[in-house]
């Protein structure tokens, strides 16, 4: 595990990457966050997730560990991201499954992602949770209204059109900047909507 902060930072990000489909999203959220100033990045990855980061993108489990300031493992639950004095800014579940959906939804702490979600939302600090699965069911429906009702955000990954993306990165990208902006970060490198160029023919 790496566990050594660098220096000069300001904004400590958590991001957790668990099981559901859309591994790209965690991933790209690490590359966004490394280079900016002031920021450190700590990981936790779940056996999951692992196992769809292969599936989906060819990368191993260090391959994305290599993207992180700070890297803990998920069953560490004496981890420094436990603890509500770990001064932290945000956390980000990309993707986020609807088994770990559900366990924050009823404070089940029995990994490292849930009990890191579990203490941003008993400190009231931005939670994000990018749930991926469809549809929903009433379960599933139920769990997201719990976790908004505790102040998390639950933002499923759902492609935008409107800036006529021409690539699968590029929808990808737009998803990930808006989460970005949630977290209350610089990021130059999204688009802002500037209104429509013109109207239809009548």
């Amino acid at each position: 595990m790496t566990d050594c902060p660098r220096r000069g930072v300001n904004r400590r990000i958590i991001v957790a990457i668990t099981g559901a489909t859309g591994a790209t999203y965690g991933v790209q959220l690490l590359k966004r966050l490394h280079p900016m100033p002031g920021v450190e990045s700590h990981l936790v990855i779940s056996d999951a997730a692992t196992l769809t980061l292969h599936q989906e993108l060819g990368l191993q489990r260090r391959d994305v560990e290599s993207l992180a300031d700070v890297v803990h493992r998920n069953r560490d639950i004496g981890a420094s991201i436990a603890s509500g004095s770990f001064q932290s800014d945000g956390m980000v579940v990309a993707p986020c499954s609807m088994k770990t959906l559900a366990a924050v939804a009823h404070g089940l702490s029995d990994n490292l992602v849930t009990r890191a979600a579990d203490v941003m939302l008993k400190e009231r600090r931005r939670l994000v949770l990018m749930v991926r699965e469809t549809p929903f069911n009433l379960a599933h429906l139920r769990n997201m209204t719990a976790v908004t009702e505790m102040g998390g955000i639950v933002f499923p990954p759902l492609p935008s059109f409107y800036h006529r993306p021409a690539t699968i990165e590029e929808m990808v990208d737009h998803t990930v900047d808006r989460v970005i902006d949630l977290l209350g970060l610089e990021n130059a490198l999204a688009p802002r909507w500037g209104g429509m160029k013109s109207a239809p023919d009548a």
